[in-house]
């Protein structure tokens, strides 16, 4: 009983860790295509984040700089995203597809240009990392039953996971109770009613996509700080659209979202967990769980549960001339 208690809570603080960057990335998608800005690359920025922050940690010897760097270059590429789609009314898909695909490629030609490894950053020392962070009184309540047990789930996590989760109400509570918040859900509604009554749809758009590059940034560096130590090839392993998806899924609201990302972080965390594990003498096939989350990415894309309905300005470049 007490092992199938500590596999129980074994999954359910992976689903958290694991859960952290989807949030992250889907909190950063909300702020853009609430707006109108529809997103594709967050993937992208998350990548270049993650590499950003390992090779800033290196140089700089501090994992916060490498978390200020990784915020930096996520934002640098949200205003080239935002430039080509908000300045150039470019088409929007397109330009995170390419968001997508500069990222990856420059953080492999740089990392092997600067650490000769493969594109890989040489390992980080706990030094450098957000490394698991204990609650106070943990070892007090260890023995209490129900609470004993949820408290060692919500503890020993990163910094930069415990600040993923406070974001989430702070984020529902700035898009419906603030009067940014509601300017910029009306930007993503009808972007003519927002410039008639003076305010800069433009300016609007670009402080969304600034706060999603602060977010995929985040994320990035959680990624390569703190659930991994260091940078390789493709660590992302496609969160970003799983993060898309969870938004899609989740109709754009906040809270919804929140639970989507748990859905697949919990499903990752099953299929770590159970690796090398049996039931009645089979093996359990891990590898059928382990693309149970990119399988429910597909479908919820694909608009096989449910319909979903996007802001109604979303992906449509604004002219004050149209």
């Amino acid at each position: 009983m007490m092992e199938q208690i500590h596999l129980i809570g074994e999954v359910l603080a992976s689903t958290i860790r694991l859960s952290t960057p989807l949030i992250l990335c889907c909190l950063a998608g909300l702020w853009s295509e609430r707006s109108g800005i529809v997103d594709i690359g967050l993937e992208g920025k998350m990548l270049a984040g993650a590499f950003a922050a390992a090779a800033g940690a290196i140089f700089f010897q501090s994992a916060w700089m490498g978390l200020a760097l990784a915020i930096l270059v996520s934002i640098a590429f949200s205003y080239i995203h935002g430039y080509a789609a908000i300045a150039q009314n470019g088409n929007q898909v397109v330009s995170g597809v390419a968001i997508n695909m500069l990222a990856a490629g420059l953080a492999l030609v740089l990392g092997n240009n600067w650490f000769h490894e493969g594109g890989r950053t040489p390992p980080l020392p706990d030094t450098l990392r957000f490394m698991p962070l204990s609650l106070p009184g943990e070892a007090a309540l260890r023995e209490v039953p129900v609470l004993g047990f949820l408290y060692q789930v919500l503890s020993g996590h990163s910094l930069l996971t415990y600040l993923t989760f406070a974001l989430v109400p702070l984020s529902a509570w700035a898009m419906t109770h603030t009067r940014f918040g509601l300017r910029l859900r009306a930007a993503g509604e009808n972007p003519h009613a927002v410039d008639t009554a003076g305010i800069s749809v433009s300016g609007l758009r670009y402080r969304a996509v600034l706060i999603a590059g602060i977010l995929c940034g985040i994320a990035g560096a959680f990624l390569s700080t703190s659930l991994a130590a260091g940078f390789i090839k493709d660590m992302s392993a496609g969160r970003g659209f799983m993060a898309l998806a969870a938004l899609i899924f989740a109709n754009w609201r906040t809270w919804p979202a929140l639970w989507a990302c748990l859905l697949f972080g919990f499903l990752s965390a099953l299929g770590n967990v159970l690796q090398g594990t049996t039931i009645a003498g089979v093996p359990v096939p891990v590898q059928f769980i382990n693309m149970l989350p990119y399988v429910l990415t597909v479908v919820l894309l694909a608009g096989f549960i449910g319909k979903s309905i996007p802001p109604k300005a979303s992906g449509l470049p604004y002219s004050k001339d149209r």
